[in-house]
């Protein structure tokens, strides 16, 4: 028999992955330019997919274009902050309670926690965090509510990469992550989603205080 090669990821997408994890890291800061030509040069690649990985990027949040700036790292303030988690609060805790009601395992979540758990730097714990939220509201039922929750998953993944930067808080986030996961598993819809709500409501209250949400605001 012969092997098969293992494919080689794609150049924009290992330019994509990279820059990520810098600024999840905080190598690249917030505000910072990013300059096509400078990112090909140091990745050893030619300017396109370096354009195209950052055009996924801003597609996600983590990165803005502008005609006059250029491409600079997104900045994380408080009205950021509460834009990203008034999404999170009016849409995720509905999608974990269909997920729990719909039998669904939850194999990549507990996968999921495990990674953050063992993380050895801000962006794997930030991406892993990223994946256990999405592993929770992914299998809900309505591929809409689950696409519009991936939407904002990087930047909420900035946010926190910002907040622990300036107060780490990992551990205690840790502790409520596994609640939310023990109430899923023993089916309890309604106590996992009250969980989500409070753990995501008191992250923003705890990490931006003067970000205030626009739930039930008329």
């Amino acid at each position: 028999m012969t092997s098969v090669p293992i494919p080689i990821p794609s150049r924009t997408q290992y330019v994509l992955e990279a820059v990520r994890h810098r600024i999840l890291t905080g190598l690249l800061t917030p505000g910072q330019a990013l300059v096509e030509a400078e990112l090909a040069a140091y990745f050893g690649v030619s300017k396109t997919p370096v354009r195209e990985a950052l055009k996924t990027l801003a597609g996600t949040g983590l990165v803005v274009m502008s005609q006059y700036k250029g491409v600079t790292v997104r900045t994380v303030d408080a009205d950021m902050a509460r834009e990203v988690y008034d999404v999170r609060l009016l849409l995720e805790p509905e999608a974990l309670r269909r997920t729990v009601r719909s039998g669904a395992r939850l194999d990549a979540a507990r996968d999921a926690l495990t990674r953050a758990g063992e993380a050895t730097d801000t962006a794997e714990r930030s991406l892993a965090n990223r994946d256990f939220h999405r592993a929770l509201y992914q299998p809900c039922g309505n591929p809409l509510l689950g696409r519009m929750l991936d939407e904002v998953r990087d930047q909420a993944a900035l946010v926190s990469a910002v907040s622990w930067a300036a107060s780490p808080s990992w551990e205690r986030e840790a502790g409520e992550h596994r609640e939310i996961l023990r109430l899923a598993l023993a089916g309890d819809a309604d106590g996992a989603a009250g969980a989500l709500r409070t753990h995501i409501a008191s992250f923003v209250e705890r990490a931006y205080p003067e970000a205030r949400s626009t739930e039930g605001q008329e």
